[in-house]
């Protein structure tokens, strides 16, 4: 309910909802939407952007500069956006610098669909704050309720939850509500998909009347219009569609290897034309990004590696030695492979296929960036074949399998 907008205001809000909700109209970014091409024009504090710039970012996505500036202002927010766009940044980002780090009390409230979601986004608040000493709890269900229940009695500054339980920790009085500023509402649609509604609900009614709502959302369905009437005021809309672009200049090329244990071998035969410019590899797994690494090594390869797991100075001085130049292959999860942007990347390996297809854009999408040519190669075990085709089908591509003579690459 952020905003002051007047009772004219909220009655010409309603009526454009429902004209909405008759028409289908396409959902469009509201004309007062500034594009924001920097972190350092943002206007952030300064913990904060060292905490930006040593997860990784570099560069803001698309919704992240057209909304961060919105939602700090103080403004409502709607934001119609698929997963893999940034979203999850946007609004931490966001919620990070609306805290006061001196108040000990809940001060940002995110609920999310699911637990894995949840924690998610507890992590990268973590780290995106990792210079502010930030203190950011995970509310979920199937966890232990005595453990809720000191974490937050410590004092959280930001909460990320599941409705269910986030509403069960409000009615048991251990999550206070009387100093939350704001509510995100991430994936709303998949959250009334799975029932939430009158959680959600139910959550809203204890929060304090001017609290600020973000909500973001993959679509917006009848329900979710009818949500934001009750509980926003004179909401800003962005519209994010998923970039189509990043497959184009990308050769895509498949290694068909029979076992597992042949990957390596392959890599290694790749490995002078690895290092013509710089390559990312990526795997499935940091256990696995460790046991390559030294298997790569061992092997008297030049490589570094990165993964979550790492601490964030050690990740700090891999990036700037990679975005350096000064090592040329590097060894990752898929940490890597939202919003960083390394210029010289024209290579990338996945040696594992990556769990879910939008992943695949993500990855390979790092080497072909602002029109350059970049080439990507999969490995692929016979029992791989049907998620490679699956991937074709998703993003109308082809990848072909790779010339034995290597002239596929850059």
């Amino acid at each position: 309910m952020a905003g002051s907008a007047g009772s004219g205001g909220g009655s010409a809000r309603k009526r454009l909802m429902k004209e909405e909700d008759m028409t289908k109209v396409e959902f469009e970014t509201s004309e007062e939407v500034d594009v924001t091409p920097t972190f350092d024009t943002m206007g952030l504090r300064e913990d904060l952007l060292r905490g930006i710039y040593a997860y990784g970012f570099e560069k803001p996505s698309a919704i992240q500069q057209r909304a961060i500036k919105q939602i700090i202002k103080g403004r409502d927010v709607i934001a119609q956006s698929q997963s893999g766009t940034g979203k999850t940044a946007t609004f931490s980002i966001s919620v990070l610098q609306c805290l006061d780090i001196q108040v000990r009390e809940t001060q940002a409230l995110i609920l999310a669909p699911t637990r894995e979601l949840a924690v998610q986004i507890q992590k990268g608040l973590l780290a995106l704050g990792d210079y502010m000493n930030v203190q950011c709890h995970a509310c979920i269900g199937g966890t232990n309720v005595g453990e809720d229940i000191r974490k937050l009695d410590y004092g959280q500054h930001v909460v990320a939850g599941t409705p269910g339980r986030v509403f069960d920790m409000i009615r048991r009085r251990s999550l206070r509500t009387r100093a939350i500023k704001m509510l995100v509402l991430d994936e709303a649609d998949e959250m009334l998909n799975k029932g939430f509604k009158e959680q959600i609900y139910d959550v809203y009614r204890y929060l304090p009347p001017a609290t600020q709502v973000v909500l973001i959302s993959a679509t917006l369905p009848h329900e979710i219009l009818e949500m934001t009437n009750k509980f926003m005021t004179d909401p800003i809309r962005i519209l994010v569609k998923r970039d189509e672009l990043t497959l184009e200049g990308i050769k895509q090329f498949f290694v068909a290897v029979e076992r597992e244990e042949w990957k390596f071998d392959t890599l290694c035969d790749l490995y002078d034309t690895l290092t013509i410019t710089q390559a990312v590899i990526f795997c499935n797994t940091k256990r696995k990004v460790d046991w390559l690494t030294e298997k790569m090594r061992e092997a008297n390869f030049t490589v570094s590696s990165m993964h979550g797991d790492m601490p964030q100075k050690e990740r700090e001085s891999i990036m700037k030695e990679f975005r350096s130049g000064a090592s040329r292959v590097l060894i990752s999860t898929d940490v890597w492979a939202r919003g960083l942007d390394v210029p010289q990347v024209s290579l990338i390996i996945n040696y594992d296929l990556p769990n879910n297809r939008e992943l695949y854009i993500h990855r390979i999408g790092r080497s072909g960036r602002y029109g350059r040519k970049g080439v990507a190669i999969n490995f692929v075990k016979n029992d791989d074949i049907r998620i490679l085709r699956d991937i074709e089908q998703y993003y109308s591509t082809q990848i072909d399998e790779m010339p034995m003579n290597g002239e596929c690459c850059p």
